[in-house]
């Protein structure tokens, strides 16, 4: 599979989520797409959402599968850290609950501190338990996004 990264970042995205799909991954759930601005130097607009999926894949082989997919759309691992790119995709949440290896760690180290991930995440799976805090995806992107007051 070779397909275009170029494109518009809705677009790179909901073509990579039916390119997950051809290869056995069962879509269950899709969340909306939202925007959002760059981590890091990078100056490109980002599109994200969540995908909640069912395979017989373990973690290892999932990840293998979505770096072929990333590749297919012209992601490239230059081996810095927030650079501009196509597109990528992680592994959040696993049923497993933990996952750690070289190469993966599950539940993703930072989805807590960040909305673009715990809002199209809470949207498809809100009571998900977080296996190292406990919390839901409900309870954590509640936390994450609540008004808080301004320093006196």
């Amino acid at each position: 599979m070779r397909v275009s990264g170029v494109g518009p970042p809705r677009a790179v995205l909901r073509a990579a989520m039916e390119a997950l799909a051809e290869r056995k991954v069962a879509l269950l759930r899709r969340s909306p797409i939202i925007d959002s601005g760059p981590l890091g130097p990078a100056l490109r607009r980002y599109a994200n959402a969540a995908m909640l999926v069912e395979t017989t894949r373990e973690p290892p082989a999932m990840l293998a599968l979505i770096a072929e997919v990333e590749h297919a759309f012209a992601r490239r691992r230059s081996g810095q850290r927030w650079r501009a790119r196509t597109l990528d995709i992680d592994i959040v949440l696993w049923s497993g609950g933990l996952w750690l290896s070289r190469d993966l760690t599950i539940p993703h180290p930072r989805f807590r501190e960040r909305a673009f991930v715990l809002g199209p995440a809470r949207s498809v799976a809100p009571e998900w338990i977080d296996p190292l805090t406990g919390a839901s995806l409900r309870q954590l992107d509640a936390r994450l996004t609540r008004p808080r007051p301004l320093p006196r």
